[in-house]
């Protein structure tokens, strides 16, 4: 499977930005697809994630209520719909995908820039 992160860019706070992954190789093998983020200076971390089959979507805490993950299987892509953005969301965007429902995950995109200005 292979992962094409887009989307990224400068944006005010109080903004929103679409974020796109799209799937190709052998998608169907996933299970769950997710988006990460890394901020300057820190650790990666979770952001959102959803299994690829449907169900209840996973949110950090921080990003419920302004993030939204989606999937369009036909179009083998996720997307992260961010809306009131904060200077905090900075960061680099991965996306990533695992076949397994424990254990690591298996492929990852490469970064989309997201800066959100003060």
């Amino acid at each position: 499977v292979q992962l094409q992160a887009s989307g990224g860019g400068l944006v005010q706070a109080g903004g929103s930005l679409r974020l796109s992954c799209a799937a190709s190789g052998r998608p169907s093998s996933m299970y769950l697809i997710g988006w990460f983020r890394q901020p300057p200076g820190k650790e990666r971390e979770s952001v959102a994630d959803i299994r690829w089959g449907g169900g209840v979507p996973y949110y950090r805490d921080s990003v419920k209520g302004r993030f939204t993950i989606s999937r369009d299987n036909a179009k083998n892509t996720v997307y992260l719909q961010m809306n009131s953005l904060k200077p905090d969301d900075t960061g680099a965007y991965y996306c990533a995908a695992k076949e397994n429902p424990i254990g690591t995950w298996d492929y990852w995109g490469q970064g989309t820039l997201v800066t959100v200005s003060s």
